[in-house]
């Protein structure tokens, strides 16, 4: 029976993926406040500015003066942004590529009765699209809340100082973006779940029509499959269409209150110019600090969708990488030796997606050292199944499966198939060269050791003729070979 953790994603379970690069991060956010407290200095310098302009005794000096220290100021900045955006997107290179190694060992690690029930598309679009996904989540996006924390708080510390009263007529449209914002995310949540689900649909039918593609075209299915993949597409469509609608009207609801309150900064700062209670470069600067609120704001609402859109990818990740496969391969004994006798005992058995139709029923067999036993009967009667009962690929529901005696059950499971040689009625060959491809069962094999195996199949004859001989490519699933070729090489 599999049993699972808790995978419900949440921020603090993102964040966990990041972990391992902390220092990298660390150096990534100093770099961060640095440069956001940097780029606050600049509207100081834009005030001085039109504070010189309006001076004509010293205002030239001052203009030039100001204009230096400005680009000081931008060229520190720009060093400590740099440093920011690298450090932030080395580390999330790094916690993708360690999120996609874990989650296909998590995947590589499942029992064959897990592949039964999912499809191969599927759970590479997992190893593809979802974690591109959470890479922005857990390091550039972290990267860019950040900035935006420190210059909205920094530009807000400033507003208050310079006018609490302007502040609070501005801030007074808040509760209204925050609210919107809320129902914004719980809607982008939904639909993000669903056009991931979607799209890992079309790249299923995807790599099942491209993997048998000549199956296709020898029935000329091509318009068929075409039409099948253009569905699946036309279905991510359209819940991309519906995310972007809430997208849409989100940004230009919170544009529109944006733009507002600069409208009203505008007014009620203006009405203090000419009270004389504020000079024209105080405005200009407060004004400039709204519109770095503003943005700062816009950039956390924008982040805060992405994030939900990441929750809705990583539920089927963290839900693979905490599934605990039905076999273990790597717990149990690994005898020392043995006679090498195995049998079915009162076996009855039903593949786990079709569990109301047994495929045997109180099944005994016997394989003994050193004889060849042969399983006769028709399609369906359960041939294919009792060699993989042998390999453990799946356990019987009732009676054992033994080893000299021994209930494979008991035994490491890794150890039970590396003593078990084995050719699948249809062959598989990895994209690679025919020794490697021959060498797949005994890696440490020296080229002696292959070619005579080659030779014990009767293979090594046309593997000799070919240009590369041994190195030769056998391309994807063996295709570069004929039908014979491959059994033999198998």
């Amino acid at each position: 029976m599999n049993t699972r953790k808790n995978s419900t994603p949440g921020a603090g379970r993102l964040l966990q993926l990041a972990r391992p690069e902390v220092g990298i991060l660390s150096a990534a956010t100093v770099a961060l406040l640095l440069a956001g407290g940097l780029q606050l200095l600049a509207p100081q310098g834009i005030r001085r500015l039109m504070d010189a302009v309006a001076d004509p005794v010293s205002g030239r000096a001052a203009l030039d003066q100001t204009v230096l220290w400005l680009v000081a100021i931008f060229a520190i900045t720009a060093v400590f942004v740099y440093l920011r955006a690298f450090l932030f997107t080395v580390a999330g290179e790094r916690v993708v590529a360690r999120l996609r190694k874990d989650l296909f060992g998590a995947i590589i690690r499942q029992e064959v009765g897990f592949f039964d029930a999912e499809r191969t598309g599927e759970l590479t679009n997992r190893l593809s699209a979802d974690t591109g996904v959470l890479q922005n989540s857990v390091t550039v996006n972290v990267s860019m809340a950040f900035r935006a924390l420190v210059q909205g708080i920094g530009s807000l510390v400033v507003l208050f100082i310079t006018s609490a009263r302007l502040t609070g007529i501005m801030l007074s449209i808040v509760p209204v973006v925050a609210i919107s914002a809320v129902v914004f995310a719980r809607t982008i949540r939904k639909l993000a779940k669903r056009t991931q689900d979607a799209l890992a649909q079309a790249t299923a039918v995807a790599e099942e029509t491209i993997g048998s593609v000549r199956t296709v075209k020898s029935f000329a299915r091509e318009v068929e499959e075409r039409a099948r993949y253009g569905g699946a597409i036309d279905e991510a469509y359209g819940l991309g269409r519906r995310v972007a609608t809430a997208y849409g009207a989100f940004q230009g609801f919170t544009s529109f209150f944006g733009y507002v309150a600069v409208a009203i900064v505008l007014w009620y700062g203006g009405r203090l110019v000419l009270d004389g209670e504020m000079t024209v470069g105080d405005l200009t600067a407060y004004v400039l600090y709204t519109l770095s609120l503003g943005v700062a704001l816009g950039t956390l609402s924008g982040l805060y969708g992405d994030y939900n859109r990441a929750i809705g990818a990583s539920h089927r990740v963290f839900e693979l990488l905490d599934r605990l496969p039905g076999v273990l391969t790597t717990t149990g004994r690994t005898p020392a030796g043995g006679a090498g006798r195995m049998a079915l005992e009162g076996v009855t058995f039903a593949y786990p997606t079709r569990p109301d139709a047994p495929v045997l029923s109180g099944v005994d067999v016997a394989l003994e050292p050193g004889k060849v036993l042969a399983l006769v009967g028709p399609s369906g009667s359960g041939k294919s199944t009792v060699a993989q009962l042998l390999m453990r690929f799946y356990d019987p529901s009732e009676g054992r499966v033994t080893l000299d005696g021994v209930d494979v059950r008991e035994l490491d499971t890794h150890w039970l198939r590396e003593q078990i040689g084995t050719v699948a009625q249809e062959p598989v060959l990895f994209a690679t060269s025919i020794a490697e491809n021959i060498r797949y069962g005994r890696p440490t094999a020296s080229q002696a050791e292959v070619e005579a195996a080659a030779r014990a199949a009767n293979a090594h004859g046309f593997i000799a003729q070919f240009p590369d001989g041994y190195a030769t490519l056998v391309g994807e699933r063996g295709v570069r070979l004929s039908g014979g070729q491959k059994q033999r090489i198998a």
